[in-house]
């Protein structure tokens, strides 16, 4: 029978091998009675929602560095927070950004509140980033729950219910682990120990501080949890896209609706994304297709597009979009498939 894990082992181990986190305050500075700023910690795990560190740390270091508090975020400008945050995806998660922004300035004076009940009444909060922020930034003793922190919990307890069939229970064995003191630090070092030590494939067992306490180390399975219910197959939309542009070289652009995929980024006009996109150009022109197709591939399809270009004159005037002067032309605006297109027809 082995002992429950204990959370002042895996604090000791924190305290030691803590990763460095642009937003983080680290276990020495916490000691010390530093706090972490509620704003910073609210950006980070907005932009880490389905997203990795390592591409969220430039983004998260240019927006405070442009917006360095949540009232200079609410005043920001609709297109500019969209520019900034192009790359990134999952863009509704920068309109709820904003929106949230606005509602924490106007109808709190820019206080985030503390408490999980309080946050997640908030635009793009749900129960993990409520329950992170209060934990964090407040420390509060909210049980944190992320996919690093399933596949310790699922190894640590040897469960083999498959996900996410098995998140009731992995949310409870994480809540029974949850220390009254130290929440913050608690939470950011079991998301540490599954992202450095129990990772998904060939996990450091003889590093973790928990290896004594863990069922699936004991037992042998830890290399085959957590179990995962079979992914459905991806289907694959096909669309065509219109790279037009004018003899100032100047290009035809369009932002897309807010709602819905890519909401509210800039954007070359384009037909629907279906099995059988029909063509939809946005000036009379004559079009040249483009080889190869873009490729990308999106949480719940692959899509494939179409590149059809077009030179016009200076009195071209567009059934939808606008044109956009050269100069003024920033291509790290747009969503990552926008930007394969630019790419691709600026190298053929």
């Amino acid at each position: 029978m082995l002992n429950m894990p204990s959370s002042d082992d895996l604090l000791a181990w924190y305290d030691c091998h803590a990763r460095e986190m642009p937003w983080r305050i680290p276990p020495q500075g916490r000691k010390v009675r530093r706090k972490p700023d509620p704003y910073r910690i609210w950006l980070s795990e907005i932009m880490l929602q389905q997203t990795t560190v390592a591409a969220v740390k430039a983004y998260f270091k240019r927006f405070t560095a442009r917006w360095p508090n949540v009232r200079a975020l609410a005043e920001a400008e609709d297109v500019d927070v969209m520019g900034e945050w192009a790359g990134l995806g999952y863009y509704a998660r920068a309109r709820n950004l904003l929106k949230c922004a606005r509602m924490v300035t106007k109808e709190m004076d820019a206080v985030f509140p503390s408490c999980y009940e309080d946050l997640i009444l908030l635009p793009g909060i749900g129960p993990y980033t409520a329950s992170a922020i209060a934990a964090i930034a407040f420390d509060k003793p909210a049980t944190v729950v992320d996919g690093n922190v399933e596949r310790v919990m699922s190894r640590l307890f040897d469960i083999h219910t498959p996900l996410p069939l098995s998140k009731n229970e992995l949310m409870q064995r994480a809540h029974t682990l949850t220390p009254r003191t130290r929440a913050g630090d608690y939470a950011q070092a079991v998301m540490d120990l599954g992202a450095t030590i129990c990772t998904p494939k060939r996990p450091a067992c003889g590093l973790c501080p928990w290896s004594d306490n863990c069922v699936s180390h004991k037992l042998g399975t830890a290399s085959v949890l957590p179990k995962k219910v079979p992914k459905k197959r991806k289907p694959t939309r096909y669309g065509f896209v219109y790279f037009v542009q004018r003899e100032d070289q100047a290009m035809l652009l369009e932002r897309r609706p807010d709602k819905g995929l890519l909401g509210g980024m800039l954007g070359w006009p384009g037909s629907d994304w279906s099995n059988a996109p029909e063509e939809n150009a946005p000036v009379q022109a004559e079009w040249q297709r483009v080889k190869p197709q873009v490729r990308h591939t999106f949480t719940h399809f692959h899509l494939h597009l179409s590149i059809m270009t077009a030179s016009v004159g200076l009195g071209c005037i567009p059934q939808r979009g606008e044109f956009i002067a050269r100069s003024k032309f920033r291509p790290s605006e747009l969503p990552t498939v926008m930007r394969k297109v630019f790419d691709l027809v600026k190298s053929t």
